[in-house]
């Protein structure tokens, strides 16, 4: 099993499989639009225009497992992330990343980059998870980690 293995849904509905995004840097955040983390948004989307072109892609897994930050339904969710910040970046459907109805895709990266003292369970929102081009999860980031904390890390797995 490995990362391409996955279908996920787009914020427009769309399946489509991970494999899409092959021979790619990936940074996967579950994100929320009512969260105090909220304005990284801006700092994932600089990252993004920064580095799109030479092979990064950021992808927002919308999620209201915490306090319920995310009580926007998709279409809320793009026009929020665009008009506020201008994310340009891909933005899928609202998942679980806790829980019984965890998402495959976010089981595998828990189960692959473990959190603070071993535990899997994502802490909160902004949390994210690098993967280097082959597939491999090889970093998961605190919430309160800035994404421009990042670029070191991403910069090595660009070249």
């Amino acid at each position: 099993m490995n990362i391409y293995d996955f279908e996920v849904k787009t914020i427009s509905g769309e399946v489509i499989s991970m494999d899409t995004f092959k021979n790619k840097v990936l940074l996967i955040v579950n994100v929320a639009s009512k969260c105090g983390f909220t304005e990284q948004y801006a700092g994932l989307e600089s990252l993004y225009k920064k580095y799109k072109d030479k092979g990064l892609v950021i992808l927002g897994f919308p999620c209201n497992q915490f306090m319920n930050q995310e009580p926007l339904n998709e279409d809320e969710i793009k026009s929020f992330c665009s008009l506020t910040y201008g994310v340009t970046f891909p933005m899928f459907a609202k998942i679980d990343v806790n829980g019984e109805h965890t998402h495959p895709l976010y089981q595998y990266l828990k189960e692959s980059q473990k959190g603070l003292l071993g535990s899997e369970a994502i802490k909160w929102n902004f949390t994210k998870f690098l993967v280097d081009k082959n597939g491999n999860v090889i970093n998961r980031y605190a919430p309160a980690t800035k994404p421009e904390a990042l670029e070191v890390d991403i910069l090595v797995q660009l070249h």
